[in-house]
């Protein structure tokens, strides 16, 4: 089987030894070729490579912007049947998706996952999700989340290390100080449904959860599924008390959605519209993607085939 590994030399664990323990184990079970990605978008153009080449197998090895760049180049003719299959070999800090698949969170034990499930042919074919013509794996948002993820890698850029606290904080900076708090400038669009006004922030997921405080999981979507539509969460208040209310129900373990007059909660959707009065953050997997007027997020079922 002709494989590639797309490694992000500067993802969190992808150390020089841990490279080679996954190089070796994985090119004893395939003719493989590694490729390190040496800037933005090279994971993507490996991709599209691959599936021109006609590979059987892409294997990520980074965080979920390595994964979402890979799997924007494995369908950026659309999903097929034949196209490589997807593996991930978890990098990054946080790995959502890889862990909602269903791997460890340890890079060295998730390559014996994939070999096991190679042998196997063990495969699943996820659903996925569309902004536009980019593709996301496990949510988006726009509003203050995206804005969070902004000031995060502005943040990161400049020298501090991505960890759960990095972000609590951005999230209060940016709640008391950044955002706007008195009027909500989305506007959520549904076919053949009332119009929802108001909303200061929505998250779209593909699959839960949304994301990692190191091992805990928060959850704005808890029934969102690979094996579903889009889940979406958004608020219409944020004031202190409706945050406080529901962040907790965010840390929920009860597989109970949010809920409450400020909430709104969708399950199962196939096409969702977010419009803005102005230009807001919008972010995809984590990676913020600048400023957007208006977005169509819809659902792709069983897009593309993942090893796990």
């Amino acid at each position: 089987m002709r494989a590639v590994l797309v490694v992000n030399p500067a993802a969190t664990t992808a150390s020089a030894h841990t490279r080679e323990v996954i190089t070796r184990a994985l090119g004893s079970e395939l003719k493989l070729d590694v490729v390190a990605t040496t800037h933005r978008g090279h994971a993507a153009e490996l991709a599209r490579e691959a599936r021109a080449d006609g590979l059987d197998l892409l294997v990520a090895f980074g965080g979920d912007g390595t994964v979402n760049e890979a799997v924007n180049g494995l369908l950026a003719d659309g999903p097929t049947s034949d196209g490589p299959m997807l593996a991930v070999v978890p990098g990054g800090s946080t790995n959502v998706f890889a862990r909602a698949v269903g791997l460890p969170g340890e890079p060295v034990e998730a390559t014996g996952q994939i070999l096991d499930a190679l042998r196997d042919r063990r495969v699943r074919r996820v659903g996925l999700g569309r902004a536009g013509d980019r593709w996301f794996t496990f949510s988006a948002g726009m509003g203050l989340d995206a804005e969070v993820v902004a000031e995060v890698e502005r943040r990161r850029q400049a020298g501090a290390r991505s960890t759960p606290g990095l972000y609590l904080r951005t999230a209060l900076r940016r709640f008391y100080l950044g955002t706007e708090r008195r009027a909500g400038p989305l506007t959520l669009e549904r076919p053949d449904r009332p119009v929802v006004d108001g909303i200061f922030l929505a998250v779209i997921q593909n699959t839960a959860p949304w994301t990692y405080l190191r091992r805990w999981p928060v959850h704005p979507c808890p029934l969102a599924s690979f094996d579903t539509g889009l889940d979406l969460f958004a608020l219409r208040r944020l004031g202190t008390p409706t945050l406080l209310r529901h962040v907790s129900q965010l840390l929920s373990t009860s597989g109970r959605s949010p809920h409450g007059r400020a909430v709104v909660s969708l399950h199962d959707e196939t096409e969702l519209t977010l419009r803005s009065d102005r230009a807001v953050a919008f972010q995809l997997d984590g990676e913020h993607l600048g400023e957007r007027g208006a977005m169509t997020f819809t659902s792709v079922p069983r897009a593309v085939g993942v090893l796990s």
